[in-house]
């Protein structure tokens, strides 16, 4: 193996696999590549190697979302979805959306004053885990080799900087560092082409963006954090195919925005949540006790009395949009789906666009490993085609601005952005004239140029919030939501919540914002014990991370202030396990 790759003598020497290409996310993106990575090869009569990790324990263990699923890209990339049993049962039979003014009021939003994107005729209401899975079987039964409970921890890179590949995750590491007896080393996989599609906020994801300096054109990402809930409820009150949405209170009393949703699905059950933006100012706010206070508005608890919450996760969701894209062709590389932010925030989607960058991520890679295989390339090593290969992914910028995909999220690039600058009410004007009287086209960029962990303002500034009590029948505690989510980590390893300073989290994040990572952390994974609370330190005090309690959302690695917070890859495996999410 090459020497930049070698361990110290002290730790075992990680085993190589070479092969054309590999796929880091076994999400709607990632699949949705490794698919048509597939077709294409077949469709051509040549031999292909796709590799596919997936730090969960299996295909849609980590999957989360509402979802409504709009299936363009899946019309694309499987046409006889239908008779494939692809698990979209449920269409969509009617379409509410609610303007909540207060704890009990709420307005009713007539159909024509709701912006064009945002409706949702033709849609699926689905588990997009389920989704998920299904596109795992396709991916299997087309060669797709599909690793599951194996994260890409690092990024390996040849000598003049072009990407290699990535390596596995250690198994068997202490929480000191020490290995123990179970220890096996990662595993380095070789590609020729490798895609990044590990979803919003990716680990791997993140240090490309700042390596190749992705984003330096681009306006300022954005982020928000979507709590759900999943419930059996009454066969009584049950619709299906409805869509609820909601916008203000919550969220509106502390000056936040996001939105809420509920939406039935089959066998009586209904998934609800709440999207928080990440740039909420006070402190004082949590994302999760929003939820718990929504579900009480009658809008809500209409559908949830008599039920029973059977499920719960959390994840961040990137909703900057076209302006804050960052360039997606890397040397001997791709970014997609989320983890680049192709999610159209006007729709409230982003499993299609996920789908979509997926296929031009296919196509643009396919070629490319043709090219270089015309130029009579060497495979996976150091010279050869891997050039080539790097050369050719950027013809991936000029696919990707003549697809539909492109033209979406041209035509949405200003509607998050509205919402920040002008509030749910301006906001939502100027994006209803935006989206249905000018079909996205208005002749001007809107953009938000603070980033989200600049948001905060001192907790001084502030006013507390006082979250009731959960009654443990409508609203819950974050102990027994983790316990629904099947989150599991093996304790005794490395903490995967690594911090640049640990001295900030009390001395700064305490003292000048009352610790905010206890309070927008949907899982109880940071706590602060003794002192006086709120923005007064009032002795010593005491900061935890029960990292075991993670359920992989990432806000903590977007919010936190003092950007002291890194999110890495934990034991693959490790996490929630989403059963119907």
């Amino acid at each position: 193996m090459p020497d930049e790759n070698l361990e110290s003598p002290q730790t075992p020497a990680r085993e190589s696999m070479e092969v054309d290409v590999v796929v880091v996310g076994a999400g709607p993106a990632g699949l949705a590549a490794a698919c048509r990575l597939m077709q294409l090869a077949q469709a051509n009569g040549r031999e292909l190697s796709v590799v596919l990790l997936e730090k969960g324990s299996e295909v849609g263990a980590h999957i989360l979302s509402g979802a409504v699923f709009e299936p363009r890209a899946l019309d694309e990339l499987f046409p006889d979805w239908k008779a494939r049993g692809a698990p979209l049962e449920t269409p969509v039979a009617g379409d509410r959306m609610y303007f909540l003014r207060d704890p009990t009021k709420a307005l009713s939003v007539p159909h024509w004053a709701v912006p064009k994107p945002m409706r949702n005729d033709g849609n699926y209401i689905v588990s997009l885990g389920a989704v998920c899975r299904w596109l795992g079987q396709q991916a299997e039964a087309l060669g797709v080799e599909i690793f599951p409970g194996f994260p890409a921890a690092e990024i390996l890179y040849h000598g003049d900087g072009r990407i290699k590949g990535v390596a596995t995750g250690e198994m068997g590491r202490a929480a000191g560092g020490e290995r123990k007896a179970s220890f096996e080393p990662g595993m380095e996989l070789h590609a020729r082409a490798t895609i990044f599609a590990e979803g919003s906020r990716g680990h791997l994801g993140k240090q490309l963006i700042q390596k190749f300096a992705l984003d330096d054109a681009a306006a300022t990402q954005h982020y928000a954090i979507g709590i759900k809930e999943l419930w059996r409820i009454d066969a009584a009150k049950h619709r299906p195919g409805l869509v609820v949405h909601g916008a203000g209170w919550p969220l509106s009393e502390s000056g936040a925005s996001g939105g809420s949703f509920l939406y039935h699905l089959g066998d009586n059950l209904v998934s609800l949540g709440l999207i928080t933006d990440l740039s909420y100012r006070n402190p004082y706010l949590s994302p999760f006790d929003e939820l718990q206070r929504l579900k009480h508005h009658p809008v809500f608890k209409t559908h949830l009395d008599g039920g029973k919450r059977i499920a719960y996760g959390a994840r961040a969701i990137t909703k900057g949009g076209l302006r804050a894209l960052p360039d997606m062709v890397l040397p001997g590389g791709l970014l997609i789906g989320c983890n680049a932010g192709t999610l159209n925030f006007s729709k409230i989607k982003g499993s299609h666009t996920a789908m979509k960058s997926g296929l031009l991520a296919a196509e643009t890679v396919f070629e490319a490993l043709s090219a270089g295989d015309g130029d009579g390339g060497d495979g996976g090593g150091d010279n050869g085609d891997a050039a080539a290969v790097a050369v050719e992914l950027k013809s991936h910028a000029r696919r990707f601005r003549e697809s539909w995909l492109h033209e979406e999220l041209h035509r949405s690039r200003n509607f998050g952005a509205a919402l920040h600058k002008f509030g749910v009410w301006g906001g939502g004007a100027y994006n209803y004239i935006d989206q249905n009287w000018f079909g996205g086209r208005l002749p001007f960029n809107i953009d938000d140029p603070v980033p989200d962990h600049d948001a905060l303002l001192p907790a001084a500034q502030c006013k507390p919030i006082d979250y009731p009590k959960p009654d443990g029948v409508i609203s819950f505690d974050k102990t027994s939501s983790v316990y629904l989510s099947n989150t599991n980590h093996e304790e005794d390893q490395p903490v995967h919540l690594q911090l640049a300073r640990p001295a900030d989290a009390v001395a700064v994040n305490h003292a000048q914002y009352a610790g905010p990572e206890a309070r927008f952390c949907p899982a109880g994974v940071y706590e602060f014990h003794g002192g006086n609370g709120g923005g007064d330190a009032g002795g010593q005090v005491e900061f935890r991370i029960n990292a075991q309690n993670c359920v992989h959302c990432k806000t903590c690695d977007i919010k936190d202030p003092g950007r002291n917070i890194t999110w890495v890859a934990p034991e693959g495996g490790g996490g929630p396990n989403y059963a119907n999410m």
